[in-house]
């Protein structure tokens, strides 16, 4: 009898989930712990392996299909090899939808060249019809290499004509269709969730971060030589972790079904990292309790291995507090979207020099913005502000941190 694999409880309330990407195919011999499938839940992308060695008889689901926790995923020979193997359906290619005008893939010269609006506007641009264009891109589609080989080998004496040509030619409009599934999905549930239940407000503080700019550089070496790169993250976590104290209602969540405010006691700060398919948020746990350099070194291989899609589902759950980072990309102020059930959400921008006062004197500081978000079922503004006011003396005065160690 073939082995029936079924997707197993991946655990904290998981039900279902969507189907990522199929490693294997029917037909294919599998070892024990080979990889299968990669599984979207809420709280992860999960790799699952083979539990048991055999060849694939059949795989059940299409990519970005849901399944149910306990449903056959595929089904396993794992005995003498007497079992029949499914045969793989002959693959199919993919549909290109696009607006009625829209026409296959033409030759050069004939009919209307694929290419985007953009590419079409700089045709237009550069005086060039882009119908006798031939397309070196995907499908045949004209690029801007294509635009640029063909204006160096065209001669100027047309370009009036072919200008005036171009002008007097709609561009034809595509849409590309992206189907919305795998993390893209989930962080828009996620975010429509939190938007949803929690009244969001905003606030936004300039922090000096001179001294705790001249402290890094200072203990780069020292991280170094751990094999850790030093960033501001450890000692914005460790400076979080000291209004934390001091403001716990920032370290809860709303219980809304039960009436309850459940204020932790233990600070688990999740982090957001930007991956190809999204933003993901890995969770450093204790905070509290390591130091700079464990936390630099932590911070490296969750995001590492997260931008790899290879973090464990035990490193993205149980997030107390979550910082944003835009680091160098910037930008002065922000609106965080609260990581939900979370009551608080810190953003951190870029630091760059700029001319500040002190003691009536205008001098050069390197400065940063910090943007709060914060849910007001829980955080009153006075207390959000308080916060904020608290955290920003850690980060000013650095020393500070390592007094309350």
């Amino acid at each position: 009898m073939p082995f029936e694999f079924r997707l197993p409880d991946i655990g904290e309330g998981v039900v279902e989930g969507e189907i990522v990407k199929w490693h294997v195919k029917p037909g294919q011999k599998v070892k024990e712990d080979d990889p299968l499938v990669e599984v979207m839940t809420d709280k992860a992308t999960v790799m699952i392996p083979s539990p048991r060695k055999g060849t694939i008889l059949q795989t059940i689901g299409e990519e970005g299909g849901i399944v149910k926790v306990g449903a056959v995923m595929l089904t396993l020979d794992t005995g003498d090899g007497s079992a029949t193997a499914v045969p793989p359906a002959p693959a199919q290619a993919p549909v290109k939808k696009e607006t009625p005008a829209a026409e296959s893939k033409p030759a050069a010269g004939s009919s209307r060249s694929l290419a985007t609006p953009a590419i079409r506007k700089m045709a237009q641009d550069l005086g060039i019809d882009i119908n006798e264009v031939s397309g070196t891109g995907p499908g045949g589609r004209v690029t801007k290499a294509d635009l640029e080989n063909f204006g160096t080998a065209t001669q100027a004496p047309t370009a009036a004509k072919e200008i005036s040509t171009a002008a007097q030619v709609p561009a034809r409009q595509e849409v590309e269709e992206i189907p919305l599934r795998g993390l893209r999905k989930k962080i828009a549930e996620k975010m429509v969730q939190s938007k949803h239940h929690a009244p969001h407000y905003t606030f936004v503080d300039e922090v000096d971060m001179t001294n705790l700019v001249n402290l890094r550089v200072s203990a780069k070496s020292i991280a170094s030589n751990r094999g850790a790169k030093l960033t501001y993250l450890p000692f914005i976590m460790k400076a979080l972790v000291e209004g934390l104290k001091k403001y716990p209602l920032l370290n809860s969540s709303l219980d809304e079904e039960q009436g309850k405010i459940l204020v932790k006691h233990y600070y688990n700060v999740g982090l957001g990292v930007a991956t190809p398919d999204g933003l993901t948020v890995v969770v450093v746990k204790n905070v509290d309790r390591k130091s700079v350099v464990d936390l630099a070194l932590e911070i490296e291989q969750l995001s590492e291995a997260a931008r790899r899609n290879k973090v464990a589902l035990e490193d993205l759950k149980g997030s107390t507090f979550t910082i944003t980072s835009l680091g160098a990309l910037g930008g002065m102020f922000a609106t965080p979207i609260i990581n939900y059930p979370e009551v608080a959400i810190v953003g951190i921008h870029k630091i760059e020099q700029r001319p500040v006062v002190r003691d009536g004197q205008i001098v050069i500081r390197n400065m940063m913005y910090l943007s709060l978000s914060f849910d007001h079922r829980v955080v009153d503004g006075a207390v959000g502000a308080d916060f904020c006011s608290y955290v920003k003396q850690f980060l000013e005065n650095p020393a500070l941190i390592f007094m309350q160690l």
